[in-house]
């Protein structure tokens, strides 16, 4: 169970409905706003989108100050792969011609974001467009197509070339299996190696268990993750990258002590990150 669950009914099964509180400095509760999110309290590790957890709402915090203090988020297409509840993703609804596309995998993950995005519809922009959306990390992208589609769910032609066009991705809580990074990062190599820059931000929560074949507390996933990444600030003092790093993801730590707590009734703990990830092309 996600630990932002314990406040809520310990008996409770099926769908819950909980409430966020948004304060916008420097004037609340006078600029603020209410979110509701339908989750369950627990789950199956398949169905683990189906709760909130602690880097969900640190990005969510993180998106919220980037569309307060700049415009980097305004007019733009935005991709949030292993949605979960939809959560940040419907935030960056409520500017004026975003397009966002919430993705996930399976019927009940998906049909929980749909009915996040119906309890919250008047929150939106009016030119704002948003739309849920399946896509498996074990399936090559593009998705397939359909014309047509009876599923509400399947992608179409416009929107998988809407996705090459766009500048952000946002994720938070997808690391937590090998095999998932290694599906998730195949997936990614290919959409943001094609079109205009894109900025991945990852948000994670390094959680510790002990490691039989490390003997040792690791947190599980995070160092497969990080192999992935050079890090930007190694690539700086090495006077950029090199012959040696022609093609590939680069990323730099976001500093959380910048990032203020908009969303309330959580607490965010130390063990959370967000990384900013770039693809480097030749």
């Amino acid at each position: 169970m996600s630990e932002i669950h314990l406040g809520c009914p310990p008996d409770h099964t099926g769908p819950h409905i909980s409430h966020f509180t948004i304060f916008f400095p420097p004037d609340p509760p006078n600029d603020s706003f209410v979110i509701s999110i339908q989750h369950n309290i627990t789950s199956s590790i398949p169905k683990v989108g189906l709760q909130i957890w602690r880097a969900e709402l640190v990005l969510a915090d993180f998106v919220l100050h980037k569309m307060y203090k700049s415009s980097d988020f305004d007019g733009i297409a935005a991709l949030e792969l292993g949605a979960g509840t939809g959560l940040v993703g419907m935030l960056l609804a409520r500017v004026a011609n975003n397009t966002v596309f919430i993705t996930d995998r399976g019927d009940d993950i998906l049909g929980n974001c749909a009915e996040n995005i119906n309890l919250n519809r008047g929150r939106f922009h009016d030119k704002a467009s948003i739309y849920v959306r399946e896509l498996d990390w074990n399936h090559p992208w593009p998705p397939e197509v359909v014309i047509n589609s009876p599923h509400s769910h399947d992608w179409s032609l416009a929107e998988v070339e809407e996705v090459q066009r766009a500048s952000l991705l946002l994720a938070a809580d997808v690391i937590y299996s090998d095999e998932l990074t290694d599906a998730l990062f195949r997936v990614l190599e290919v959409i943001m190696s094609n079109g205009p820059e894109k900025a991945l931000y990852l948000a994670l929560e390094k959680r510790y268990n002990f490691s039989i074949d490390d003997l040792d507390v690791v947190a599980n996933g995070y160092s497969h993750f990080r192999s992935y990444l050079k890090n930007i600030e190694d690539i700086d003092e090495e006077g950029g990258v090199g012959n040696e790093f022609s093609c590939g993801f680069i990323g730099r730590l976001v500093d959380l002590e910048e990032i203020p707590q908009y969303v309330q009734e959580y607490s965010r703990g130390n063990d959370v990150e967000i990384w900013e990830i770039k693809y480097v092309k030749n």
